[in-house]
């Protein structure tokens, strides 16, 4: 028998390969099914985009995209109101308190979780303790303390009470007991001290659960509304959350200039997306493994 009959006949693999392509019926339903939840969740943003270039004759007609597209509505958010200041306020109370935790939580995890001493299991219960307690019952303690020390209407006011987390606690502990203890005793023996060792050896190991808490904490604070409406009563100290429900009022609603200042407003959590959504998803990924 020659080998060109041994071969095995190229029509079948073909048939095969095409057939094992073809997609199945719950694929498709899968993928519809995304895409119709996708579309979901994208309208109320391209709602949100279209009514901030609507001027204040259109803002309630059923239409969805404006006849004569305006940017009135973003030149007068950017310059007549307080809004650069209400970004800036934002933006410096997001990224202090992110940083913050990052550094705190993280050093505190590390002690827990490397770390033998009397108490530890007790401190460790009463830091979890806090995350069974709702925002709205701390508000009250948090608005005495800060009249009591004349915090009200200041950067520190609107800092404090983010500047350390129980869940960024928590979820840096698991993270850092999967940590080697030999490498901790190997920098131990080259010199290093303590500080250094969660530094320049642990911290890298646990890049994935640092970004992770960095996104969630900044986007918690940039859109966080309740304490900074209680804390600050002076318009310049105003968080973008508060300065653009200002524009609401008994009397009327500015929902051109609502829209046109939430859109900007959206701009970083979109660019924060973006570039580390990667990190999101693998932080997401081992915070369940993890936990």
């Amino acid at each position: 028998m020659t080998r060109a009959a041994t071969r095995p006949s190229a029509a079948v693999p073909r048939h095969r390969s095409q057939a094992r392509a073809a997609p199945r019926p719950g694929r498709i339903l899968a993928v519809t099914l995304l895409a119709l939840g996708g579309i979901v969740m994208v309208m109320p943003f391209v709602y949100m985009l279209a009514t901030s270039l609507k001027d204040n004759s259109e803002i309630f007609e059923l239409s969805l995209w404006p006849r004569h597209p305006t940017l009135d509505n973003y030149a007068q958010v950017l310059g007549a109101s307080g809004f650069p200041r209400w970004f800036f306020n934002s933006l410096l109370v997001a990224a202090v308190t992110t940083g913050s935790v990052l550094f705190f939580d993280s050093l505190v995890g590390y002690t827990l979780a490397k770390f033998r001493f009397c108490g530890r299991p007790a401190v460790f219960v009463a830091i979890l303790s806090t995350l069974m307690v709702p925002t709205e019952m701390l508000v009250l303690p948090w608005y005495t303390m800060s009249k009591a020390m004349g915090w009200l209407d200041t950067y520190w006011g609107l800092l404090f009470p983010g500047l350390m987390t129980g869940f960024g606690t928590f979820l840096m502990k698991q993270f850092f007991e999967s940590v080697p203890d030999e490498l901790i005793e190997a920098g131990r023996i080259d010199g290093l001290n303590e500080f250094e060792i969660w530094w320049r050896i642990c911290l890298p190991l646990v890049g994935p659960a640092l970004s992770a808490l960095a996104i969630f904490v900044f986007l918690g604070n940039w859109t966080a509304f309740l304490w900074p409406l209680i804390a600050v009563a002076d318009t310049r100290m105003y968080t973008l959350p508060v300065g653009l429900a200002s524009f609401s009022s008994e009397l009327q609603t500015e929902w051109g200039l609502i829209m046109a200042g939430a859109a900007v407003a959206t701009m970083p959590t979109l660019v924060v997306f973006v570039l580390l959504q990667k990190y999101i998803v693998r932080g997401i990924m081992l915070a369940g493994l993890k936990v």
